[in-house]
């Protein structure tokens, strides 16, 4: 099998704030990244549709030769990854190897607890799937999880509203509606890619000791070290050279939106899926 870069997805800009976590961590390899921006959000679709949606996208990671594709986005990782490894990857032919994001983070969240009360952000879609409910009772049984959605927080980043007063109203209002589920949450997980660019706003409406949880370091901590322990997979990924970026919407518009996310200048290529 000859080699190929790594494929980094996201349902459209919040991936790119692990990208910029795993280029740290692993700068060695070379990278893809594909925003499906055309059809975003991700957060309100049905389960159907969002496996569908990354799993036409995979498959495009697939043709362009990616040993291994990072599901960056936890809608995706909710509704989609389960069914591709089982139903799809089997099909692909060996070598090929789709990870998502909440596991890793499951594996770890429960290490930052003293309480073992933790709560978690995230969209609409990730919140309804249970999935870290499920994910971190397998880690640490007995942990309390308590889950909170905010559907207007990736929209406000999205259209560069997060730094104005008016997501503030949005943003209390759900921290509020998570902490009053249980007085003993001590670790909030910031479960989407995007809301790490909502984290001093977030800051303001949590108690000052309570430990917040992005995720990007954790999943490029994770991928480092499964790649030692995958070697089989790691001989087939590319090194050398910049990362390239599609989104299969206006590609001007991504470069401009996809700055805030990845804090350097992108420029991006259109997909027609």
């Amino acid at each position: 099998m000859s080699k190929g870069p790594i494929g980094i997805f996201d349902s459209g800009y919040g991936g790119l704030t692990v990208l910029k976590e795993i280029t740290a961590r692993l700068p060695q390899y070379k990278y893809i990244y594909l925003g499906d921006n055309a059809r975003s959000p991700y957060g309100t679709r049905s389960f159907d549709t969002v496996y569908q949606y990354t799993l036409q996208c995979v498959q495009w990671f697939f043709k362009q030769g990616c040993p291994l594709v990072i599901l960056a986005c936890n809608t995706a990782s909710a509704k989609a990854l389960r069914t591709i490894q089982q139903n799809d990857l089997p099909k692909a032919g060996s070598g090929k190897r789709v990870l998502g994001v909440i596991r890793p983070t499951s594996e770890v969240i429960g290490q930052y607890s003293q309480t073992r009360h933790i709560g978690i952000l995230g969209t609409s879609g990730t919140v309804q799937s249970g999935s870290y409910l499920i994910e971190i009772e397998k880690f640490f049984p007995g942990t309390k999880v308590y889950q909170q959605a905010c559907p207007m927080w990736v929209p406000l980043v999205e259209n560069n509203e997060h730094l104005t007063p008016g997501a503030d109203y949005f943003i209390q209002k759900d921290i509020a509606a998570l902490l009053s589920q249980s007085s003993k949450i001590d670790t909030v997980l910031l479960g989407c890619t995007h809301y790490p660019l909502l984290l001093n706003k977030i800051k303001q409406y949590l108690p000052p000791q309570t430990t917040i949880l992005s995720q990007g370091k954790i999943v490029a901590d994770s991928l480092a070290d499964y790649l030692q322990r995958h070697t089989e997979i790691e001989k087939n990924c590319m090194q050398g050279g910049a990362p390239d970026f599609y989104t299969t919407d206006d590609a001007a518009d991504f470069n401009a939106k996809a700055a805030i996310f990845y804090q350097q200048p992108v420029q991006a290529k259109h997909l027609a899926l």
